[in-house]
């Protein structure tokens, strides 16, 4: 058997494979709502074989969308179409999960095919930003306002409650975003906290916002489910946070109840030098795997079944997270079965059509 499609255990929840579904924003929702978009998307990569399936970052609050048109996860009457979409996901045999955001300083823009600008506060559809100092992502861009001690402990609660909508909604695996220049990830990196109160300077101080929702959040997650922390591992900028930093973040979260760490890179400044090219991230969540004996999960330009079964059989991630290569092919993980030798079940209603080894 190939070692992409061992079992993967995370607390009481097993996975079939080490195949995920990437959160991927679909900016397809109105006031937060999942559509029928969101069944069939998420639905087929499913049916396609994928052994974790990670709804798209779903917004904590109104205000921590990146879009009008983000998905949401702020209110109770988001749940019944959550609850429609994650119920199909079981039923293929797959892992729902959820991505818990909130998009900071990027938050309130177009969607990206209505050209993706920064809509200001006083223009229809547009909302004040939140950030940890009021230091814009781009000069062009409106300032954020610097959240206050009250507003920092309204976005733990609302990453609290979320936590326990989804739960609600049937979701059997959280991750926190604290990746991509997003709110957590802005209040980790130096270049874009300056505080100077006890959530500003010293890397203690810089990680406690995502070290207080992981607590939060384990409180209300039951304990025999995961929970996982997407982060960017470098800012891949002199000053920024680190690969280091990572390791010791890493750590740390571990000792509070989380599982996996997601090992993403970049976003949190414009032009940063990214050397981008085949599994450039992977030596993070290699790194971060050995140096912590954490599970990690690794994504970014993984395209190929060859190059995903390599991640794994050679000890560099626990878990591979597709993004792009499963909006191409749906079913990515039945294909690759196919070219690894791995004699995998396809859905019944597909069997008739599964090509013989």
């Amino acid at each position: 058997m190939a070692r992409l499609f061992e079992p993967l255990k995370l607390r009481s929840i097993t996975l079939k494979n080490r195949i995920s579904v990437s959160p991927m924003c679909m900016y397809s929702s109105v006031d937060g709502f999942a559509t029928d978009w969101h069944l069939v998307h998420l639905g087929s990569r499913a049916v396609g074989g994928a052994g974790l399936v990670l709804s798209e970052a779903a917004a904590v609050s109104p205000e921590g969308r990146i879009t009008p048109d983000d998905l949401g996860i702020w209110k109770e009457e988001h749940i019944p179409m959550l609850q429609r979409i994650t119920a199909f996901i079981s039923a293929q045999d797959a892992v729902p999960g959820i991505q818990l955001a909130h998009a900071g300083r990027k938050a309130s823009h177009r969607s990206p095919w209505k050209g993706g600008a920064a809509i200001p506060a006083d223009q229809e559809g547009g909302w004040q930003t939140v950030a940890p100092s009021a230091v814009s992502f781009q000069d062009s861009e409106p300032a954020p306002a610097e959240l206050t001690l009250e507003g920092i402990q309204k976005v733990i609660t609302d990453f609290e409650k979320a936590a326990m909508r989804a739960l609600e909604a049937g979701y059997k695996v959280i991750e926190l975003h604290a990746a991509h220049g997003y709110l957590l990830h802005e209040f980790m990196s130096p270049l874009s906290n300056f505080r100077t109160d006890h959530y500003g300077g010293s890397f203690e101080n810089r990680i406690r916002l995502v070290v207080e929702i992981t607590e939060r959040v384990r409180q209300v997650w039951p304990q025999d489910y995961p929970l996982l922390v997407r982060i960017s591992a470098t800012d891949w900028t002199e000053g920024g946070w680190t690969e280091d930093d990572s390791v010791a973040l890493a750590t740390i979260l571990q000792d509070k109840g989380v599982d996996l760490i997601d090992c993403s890179t970049g976003g949190n400044v414009p032009k940063a030098a990214i050397p981008v090219g085949p599994g450039y991230q992977v030596r993070f969540a290699e790194s971060i795997r050995r140096k912590t004996r954490l599970l990690t999960g690794a994504v970014g330009m993984i395209t190929t079944p060859q190059q995903a079964e390599h991640i794994i059989a050679s000890g560099q991630a626990d878990l591979v997270l597709l993004a792009r290569e499963l909006l191409r092919d749906p079913y990515f993980p039945l294909h690759a079965a196919r070219e690894l030798g791995a004699d995998i079940a396809w859905p019944p209603q597909y069997e008739r059509a599964k090509p013989r080894q």
